[in-house]
Formats: C-alpha cells, structure tokens, sequence
C-alpha cells in the first residue's frame, strides 16, 4: 500500500468542503472532533463525539471527519506517547520498567488473587490517570485552534457559494 498524503489531505478537503450547515456548528463538530480524536479514550472515540455533538448542536459529521483525520494508525503512537510524557509530567507519575516488571513478578507468585488483582489494578488505574490527563491538556488547544481555524474556513466556504450563487 502506496503513502499519498497530497491525495489524503485533498480527501479529506473536499469531504469538508461539501458539509452544509452554519459555519459556527461545523466548526463546533471539527473542535469537540479533534478534542476528542487526540484523547487517548480510543474505543469511546465515535460514541463520545455523537454524544457530546449531540449535546453541544454541533455537526457530528465534521466531528467524526476531524477526528479520524488526527486519529489514525499514523498519528495515534504519538499522540499517545506525548499524551503519556505530558500527564506523566503533570502528575510527577513515573511508571517505569521495575515497577511494572515487579506487578508482574507478583501476579505471577503465590501472592493471593486479590492482592494480585489490587497491584494490577492500581498500576492501571495509575497509567489511565496520566495518560487521560495528558490526553486532555493536548487536546484542548487543538480543539479550540481548530474550532476558530475551521469556523474561518466555514465561513469563506459560505461567502464563497453566495458569491457564486449571485453571479449566475
């Protein structure tokens, strides 16, 4: 399978091109899209963007347009990194190897099942903790850059089919 991102980015151009609705309710779908997109909550992505575009009036087709187009197999191994190294900052977390190579020794041992399943639990808590809050931080200046980039965009879409509307 052949790379073409000149051909991807003019896919997804067009695609946003041809959405019909007001400029400020696009633009709220493509924000909450990529707010969400850059979020690690990967299995949640399309139930969370229809609710809360839902919720919010915005266009839930810009809104799952935005995001598959920042949340890709490409993009998401960074995103998600950035997201880890941001949260892990914020949060002074340090998940490393010893720690979780010590969970592990202890699942595997004589350890009782529950005191097993506590450290699992608390090491996964812990990592989704610092992912989702590095997730978070990343994602809301993308959502709102690309809310007030795309409600520009929306609104020259718009004068630009008026103009052409009034000339013929």
């Amino acid at each position: 399978m052949k790379l073409e991102p000149q051909r991807t980015y003019r896919y997804y151009y067009l695609k946003f091109v041809r959405l019909k609705g007001e400029p400020a309710e696009l633009a709220r779908g493509v924000g909450l899209g990529l707010f969400v997109g850059i979020t690690p909550t990967i299995p949640l992505h399309t139930v969370l963007i229809l609710f809360v575009t839902f919720v919010t009036r915005s266009s839930k087709i810009a809104g799952l347009l935005a995001s598959v187009a920042v949340s890709n197999p490409l993009t998401i191994p960074p995103t998600y990194y950035l997201s880890w190294r941001v949260g892990a900052w914020l949060t002074g977390t340090h998940i490393s190897w010893e720690h979780i190579k010590s969970v592990m020794e202890l699942v595997l041992s004589d350890a009782g099942f529950m005191e097993s399943m506590t450290a699992v639990i608390h090491l996964g808590r812990e990592a989704l903790l610092t992912l989702l809050l590095g997730g978070f931080i990343l994602a809301l200046p993308v959502g709102l850059m690309g809310y007030f980039l795309s409600h520009r965009f929306f609104d020259a879409i718009q004068r630009k089919k008026r103009q052409k509307h009034i000339l013929r």
